[in-house]
């Protein structure tokens, strides 16, 4: 949990206040948090380290019990050793902080983070903007993904706005690529940050509007930039006020299976991007992103050939940690499954698309979907089978 463990706040910590020029959203969450630390009492050593020298309850020195977990310190497993500092109340260890503080920084933050992220859901809703948040570890194939998303949607949908918000610690690498296909980008650089958050999107959708008005025409929004946060619109957002044609928005957000996933940006859902190459556990270790996304994308099929990767055994942890996501196998390089993605979209967005069929009920569509992943499953050790006889 980044906010307190310090994995990317730990230099605010200990480093010089904030910069007072900066915009006040840049300061939302960094002087916060930064606020918030420094009001922590100085990091000592680690609690778990010094108890762990104390007399167990075999009297031996850093015998715990078998298992009884050190007070403030990791859970230890008395056969292997294994240390677990996820096992206290506040499911983190940072050093220097109880349990108890750990949990109130979180609730204050994540708390602060959660009512900007609900003004950014109800800003979206009023302008009829579906937002994804694009979430994986880094080089899953997201901004590859997006690009041939983009370019398939222009081909089916002429006129529907697409617009992608992009995440990374530095460079705008990925949204120049975004911009190389015609769609608006704007790039968020977190620094030491390891995640987004709802003010970085707020700030960056108001951007957007400036910059390149994905909703085709001007709202007079009066974002004041100072994202506190609240949006000075000169319209309302009743429900039969101020209605737009749907809209697409990506937010890709930085690499990272684990911060991303309890920060809420306002998104309709998160998407997890898992390739191939990373191997089928990943599910079951990273369990809170994949628990939080609505729709896990296994990307890279087309290298099944060539790496060790059980697809089965991937979806049914996906399952065991998450029974209701969504799954769906493609290949962003290829195009191969591409088509079940962009039927996924096409149902976020409501479109009335022609694909030529009516929709079926939802169980219908359950069991059409279980169908799918069978199939992908069996042309992928097809593809397998037929690489082994080739060599």
């Amino acid at each position: 949990m980044c906010v307190v463990c310090g994995c990317s706040q730990s230099s605010r910590m200990s480093g010089p206040a904030p910069d007072p020029s900066l915009p006040e959203s840049d300061l939302a969450t960094g002087g916060a948090l930064s606020a918030l630390a420094q009001s922590v009492a100085p990091a000592q050593a680690h609690t778990g380290v010094q108890e762990a020298a104390q007399p167990g309850a075999s009297g031996q020195p850093g015998a715990p019990g078998p298992t009884q977990p050190l007070a403030e310190g990791p859970q230890i497993d008395p056969r292997s050793g294994d240390l677990h500092y996820g096992a206290g109340a506040a499911k983190v260890s940072v050093p220097g902080m109880s349990q108890a503080r750990a949990i109130k920084l979180e609730q204050d933050i994540l708390g602060a983070n959660q009512r900007i992220a609900e003004q950014n859901r109800a800003h979206f809703a009023a302008h009829g903007v579906l937002a994804l948040n694009l979430v994986s570890s880094p080089g899953s194939g997201k901004t590859t993904l997006l690009c041939a998303t983009i370019d398939a949607l222009r081909q089916r949908h002429p006129a529907l706005p697409v617009a992608v918000i992009e995440g990374d610690q530095q460079t705008s690498f990925d949204a120049e690529r975004i911009r190389a296909t015609g769609a608006p980008a704007i790039q968020i650089n977190t620094g030491k940050g390891c995640h987004l958050d709802a003010p970085m999107v707020a700030a960056a959708f108001a951007q957007l509007h400036s910059h390149a008005q994905p909703h085709g025409h001007s709202h007079g929004h009066g974002h004041s930039n100072d994202h506190g946060h609240e949006h000075a619109h000169s319209h309302d957002h009743g429900p039969a006020e101020h209605r737009h044609g749907p809209s697409l928005l990506f937010i890709e957000n930085v690499g990272n299976l684990v911060c991303p996933a309890m920060w809420d940006l306002g998104e309709r859902a998160k998407v997890a991007i898992l390739s191939v190459t990373e191997g089928e556990d990943k599910p079951l270790k990273y369990p809170d992103m994949f628990a939080a996304a609505q729709l896990m994308i296994l990307n890279k099929i087309d290298l099944l050939p060539h790496v060790a990767f059980n697809v089965e055994r991937c979806i049914e942890l996906a399952r065991r940690v998450n029974p209701d996501i969504e799954i769906l196998q493609l290949s962003a390089s290829t195009g191969q499954g591409m088509e079940g993605w962009l039927h996924w979209i096409e149902h976020a967005l409501g479109h009335d698309h022609d694909h030529g069929h009516e929709h079926a009920p939802t169980a219908a569509s359950a069991a059409e979907q279980a169908l799918r992943e069978r199939v992908a499953v069996l042309e992928a050790e097809l593809a397998q089978l037929r690489a082994g006889a080739a060599v």
